[in-house]
């Protein structure tokens, strides 16, 4: 453990490099929005990419890239104006836990999003906006979410703020929204919600990294957890703490924690 700020914040820095670049990109659920250029089917395909991240980096890659496929590589096309034949075909879509009813659920509870408030974004800009607190947010958009016909077994897949839950898949879409750099990694397409107000994505890496760097001393990783390790990485960058999820992430999936 790093007991000299200074110190670990030149150590988080010089990580932060070493990840946040566009090397990152390719091996990483992020390359999936990076396919597309429009804010629509990159809002989209990163939702989706994100809902499915877990487990082993590489087939989440390749199950969302098949999920693309499923929708035609045109997914804002496909969550507006799929026809019941249309989302039938996702009926045999599988990745882990989530299935092909779920991912039809998924694309029923997005289409009302962009019918109703004219996308995920423009959602999340518009209660953020009100309630300047993304913690609010994130127990709106789940409730907003599920508002329409769907099956309660898909409602696993989004995480509950709620319910205790650290909602890492979330937190990592909206950095990857909210997140404006000149690295070439997130987008920043949501421009009215600052990068100081969203929460680190935390994840079994990130956390052990955390412990290791005295960033993070509870031993849950909930939301509470969550909320502990953002907190210290606003002393070090107060308007972008979550710019260090690339060095807790990334140092942690490379083994950094046996040189500690």
């Amino acid at each position: 453990m790093m007991t000299d700020r200074q110190e670990l914040k030149e150590h988080l820095d010089y990580l932060y490099d070493k990840y946040n670049n566009q090397n990152f990109i390719a091996d990483d659920p992020i390359s999936i929005p990076h396919s597309f250029s429009s804010k629509e089917d990159i809002e989209i395909s990163g939702f989706l990419a994100s809902t499915i991240a877990w487990g082993n980096r590489k087939a989440i890659v390749k199950s969302a890239r098949r999920m693309m496929e499923y929708m035609d590589n045109a997914p804002y096309d496909f969550v507006l104006n799929a026809s019941p034949a249309d989302l039938g075909r996702l009926a045999t879509y599988v990745h882990r836990t989530f299935n092909g009813g779920d991912l039809i659920d998924f694309v029923n509870s997005m289409r009302v999003f962009y019918e109703v408030y004219g996308g995920i974004g423009a959602f999340f800009e518009q209660k953020f906006a009100e309630t300047a607190d993304m913690r609010k947010v994130l127990s709106q958009f789940r409730c907003q979410f599920w508002s329409c016909e769907h099956r309660q077994r898909a409602e696993k897949h989004l995480s509950s703020i709620d319910k205790g839950a650290a909602c890492k898949r979330l937190n990592m879409y909206i950095r990857w929204m909210v997140r404006q750099d000149d690295r070439g990694v997130d987008f920043g397409l949501w421009k009215r919600i600052p990068a100081s107000a969203i929460y680190l994505p935390l994840d079994v890496h990130s956390a052990n990294m955390g412990r290791a760097l005295g960033l993070l001393t509870r031993k849950q990783n909930d939301w509470k957890a969550v909320e502990e390790i953002t907190d210290s990485l606003r002393q070090f960058d107060a308007n972008d703490p979550v710019k260090y999820d690339f060095a807790l992430f990334g140092a942690g999936i490379d083994g950094y924690l046996k040189n500690l």
